[in-house]
């Protein structure tokens, strides 16, 4: 049985037609901190990442048209693009979530932003909600 206990929110991932721009208002009107900037190739984005409190923002740019950033883009326009948890044990998450019938977009952990193990669950399990499940590395 999962135990609320294990999770918590790692961030919010917002997709940007320019992270220079967004900027303007995330870093500069709100005032948050910039940590830092790094392009996620295998995913096709770069990632501008802002501490707010125990979580961050995530802002998302696509650096191509076909990217699933480019495309969601394309389809909806900017805004908030999914919710990420952080869990202690992703691989086991998965497990638990494939024993329930949920619908997973990632059969199994990838390497994503800040080297985090992470994985996709498919909005039609969460109520339209795309959920990232994150582990940190040094989690396990």
């Amino acid at each position: 049985m999962m135990s609320s206990k294990q999770v918590s929110i790692d961030h919010l991932g917002i997709a940007v037609s320019s992270i220079d721009e967004a900027l303007n208002f995330w870093r500069d009107g709100l005032g948050l901190l910039l940590e830092g900037i790094e392009v996620v190739e295998d995913q096709g984005v770069r990632v501008a990442i802002l501490p707010v409190g125990e979580s961050r923002i995530e802002l998302l740019e696509a650096t191509g048209e076909e990217t699933s950033i480019g495309k969601f883009i394309a389809r909806r326009g900017p805004g908030i693009h999914h919710l990420s948890l952080e869990v202690s044990d992703l691989q086991a998450m998965l497990g638990e979530l494939k024993n329930r019938g949920v619908r997973l977009i990632d059969q199994e952990p990838r390497v994503g932003a800040g080297g985090a193990l992470i994985a996709f669950i498919h909005p039609s399990s969460t109520g339209g909600v795309l959920i990232e499940l994150a582990q940190k590395e040094n989690d396990k």
